[in-house]
């Protein structure tokens, strides 16, 4: 039986961490649609355009 609570906690741990994840790249997403939203698109490729350039 103790092997058994040892794989529920490792797949307890693994869930916790891929809700986190998923969790993390929805707020992502949601901040992105709101910029989107608020500079209008134009303004919003442009920002994006101006950070990758930033990066080279």
């Amino acid at each position: 039986m103790a092997e058994f609570a040892g794989a529920s906690r490792s797949a307890s741990l693994r869930r916790l961490v891929l809700v986190a994840v998923g969790a993390f790249f929805a707020v992502l997403i949601a901040a992105g649609l709101a910029l989107w939203a608020k500079l209008g698109t134009a303004v919003f490729f442009e920002t994006i355009r101006a950070g990758i350039a930033y990066c080279f």
